[in-house]
């Protein structure tokens, strides 16, 4: 009798093992095993967690009162780029010791609301907020075809309350999407204000487009606001190179009041190109190569300010020719030079977005894990005097 007992627990057991490992497996599928955050990934947004499945796309920016806006893409069924997709933003009053539970800005159903483009206005301390829009059923090879059930559209938002609440999205595709366009993406990342010189106070954001057909012909461009973000045009683009196609592109004002257009490309021997214009983002120069930023076909960020000892122009990639070592770079030449870095994480690494905190100290908002890229989003600060 005791045998058939010991017989019994075991069956038992081993039962309830494998419905506990079905279980588990089954969940995963709906929810990703959560990864704790290490010490070396400091997460704000971790897959699995708030009722998403996968978070991607980070953008950021410190508002007028010293605010951190942390932004990305909430994907509710797994980490496709399609689907139930919604807008996000978290809030971080301490510098980024802690952060916020996430706050929906917009959520259109099962269709997709993402690219976050963020930019600060110093003179009104509003946040405008440049997204796209598609339908949840939509891929970009459908859009880029034209065979889609609808195309990619452009919308705005807008918070005066340091980003604890926003204005319903507003549409602007016509303004600045031209109509033989499919694909569209605003940044991602954040935006800029011009600080200087005859267009000072336009607020720049950097975009991409491909052309509908068959082509699949793309480039870089801006779109800005002469009118503290009551409306917005479409601005120039970069030098067309159908070898190039660039695409996802970053942008920020340089020294002396240019403006540095930085490019992801497809064909480039795993390098960035960058574009510079003297005129607010209305024409831009002839494409240069940049050999020591080498990408692995990915986007990136920049941002520049003055320093203790001068002015700096800061660059964040996977700096690897796969989606490896998250790295900010320094330059003290406006971008014709990339002297010192600071390595942040050189394990599986994506997305990325830059902030100043101060002239000592700059910040990165980046996708990583030690698994994959998508396991979260994570911050960091880093003091100046860390590049080497």
């Amino acid at each position: 009798m005791r045998k058939c007992s010991i017989f019994l627990q075991a069956a038992l057991c081993t039962t309830l093992l494998g419905t506990l490992a079905c279980n588990k497996k089954n969940d995963e599928k709906i929810y990703p095993r959560v990864e704790p955050p290490t010490s070396v990934l400091s997460y704000v947004f971790q897959k699995g967690t708030e009722g998403y499945s996968c978070y991607r796309i980070p953008a950021l920016v410190r508002t007028k009162s010293g605010t951190l806006l942390a932004f990305a893409e909430g994907r509710k069924n797994n980490c496709t780029d399609e689907g139930d997709i919604d807008m996000l933003v978290k809030r971080s009053t301490d510098a980024g010791k802690t952060w916020s539970k996430a706050t929906v800005i917009w959520s259109d159903g099962v269709h997709t609301c993402g690219n976050p483009a963020p930019v600060v206005d110093q003179n009104t301390g509003k946040i405008h907020l440049l997204m796209t829009w598609n339908d949840g059923d939509d891929h970009i090879g459908e859009i880029n075809a034209g065979t889609s059930k609808n195309t990619r559209r452009v919308f705005v938002t807008s918070s005066s309350d340091d980003g604890v609440k926003w204005e319903t999205p507003k549409e602007i595709t016509t303004g600045v999407k031209q109509s033989n366009w499919g694909w569209y993406a605003t940044g991602p990342c954040h935006g800029i204000q011009i600080t200087k010189g005859t267009h000072k106070d336009r607020l720049v954001v950097p975009c991409d487009y491909i052309e509908v057909g068959a082509s699949r012909r793309g480039n870089s461009h801006v779109i800005y606001s002469d009118d503290a973000g009551a409306n917005w045009i479409l601005g120039g683009a970069v030098p067309a190179d159908p070898a190039l196609n660039p695409n996802e592109s970053t942008v920020t004002e340089l020294s002396d009041g240019r403006l540095m257009l930085n490019m992801r490309v497809g064909s480039n021997q795993n390098q960035r190109i960058y574009s510079t214009s003297d005129d607010g983002g209305t024409t831009w120069s002839a494409l240069i190569q940049a050999p020591e930023l080498i990408d692995p076909v990915c986007q990136g960020s920049l941002v520049s300010s003055s320093i203790e000892n001068g002015f700096a122009v800061f660059f964040s990639n996977a700096a690897s020719k796969t989606r490896n070592n998250m790295t900010i770079k320094m330059s003290v030449n406006d971008g014709s030079a990339w002297t010192k870095k600071k390595v942040i994480f050189n394990g599986p690494s994506a997305y990325s977005d830059l902030v100043m905190l101060s002239n000592e100290q700059t910040a990165i908002l980046y996708e990583a894990g030690v698994g994959a890229y998508t396991d979260g989003i994570a911050f960091k600060v880093v003091p100046v005097s860390e590049f080497k």
